[in-house]
């Protein structure tokens, strides 16, 4: 092998070496930022209680925070636009007066109690209170399940 082959291998093989050693020092560095997760935050003010009609359902937060707003005679509550099957988003039937999931047909009261499909139990309710101006204050972070006794609760609806 005379010189100059010799040189050209040699840079070759340098070269090859310091592209492996920088594609590991690009997984270190991705390795030592990683992804972070933006989410939206998990308590908002939904207004007053005279804005949700009587025996209605509101859909005025279901894209933005996923929750319907439920106003009966007597209280005030907080639903999870989240079907308790699979986790798809039911949607909400006026004339027939029952939350539909579109996925595999699970059907829930306003109440959020599940009647036919195979959802495994209602809907989840939020926390719910009123501000110190009067304002519905929804909170995220504290579910309340019905099976669990825990609709009882007076954090879980407002009573009017």
């Amino acid at each position: 092998m005379d010189r100059r082959t010799f040189i050209k291998w040699t840079a070759v093989g340098w070269s090859c070496f310091a592209a492996i050693i920088g594609g590991y020092a690009t997984m270190i560095l991705r390795f030592m930022f990683p992804n972070v997760l933006f989410e939206p935050v998990q308590s908002f003010r939904a207004g007053f209680p005279d804005e949700y009609a009587v025996d209605a359902v509101s859909e005025r937060w279901k894209e933005k925070y996923g929750v319907w707003i439920v106003r009966d005679k007597e209280k005030i509550y907080v639903l999870s636009t989240v079907c308790t099957h699979l986790g798809c988003q039911p949607n909400w039937l006026p004339n027939e007066q029952k939350f539909k999931c579109p996925c595999h047909g699970s059907g829930f009261y306003s109440t959020g109690i599940n009647f036919e499909g195979p959802a495994p139990r209602p809907l989840e309710r939020f926390k719910i209170y009123l501000a110190d101006n009067g304002e519905i204050t929804v909170d995220k972070t504290k579910k309340y399940q019905q099976e669990k006794g825990e609709w009882k609760d007076p954090e879980s609806f407002i009573a009017v």
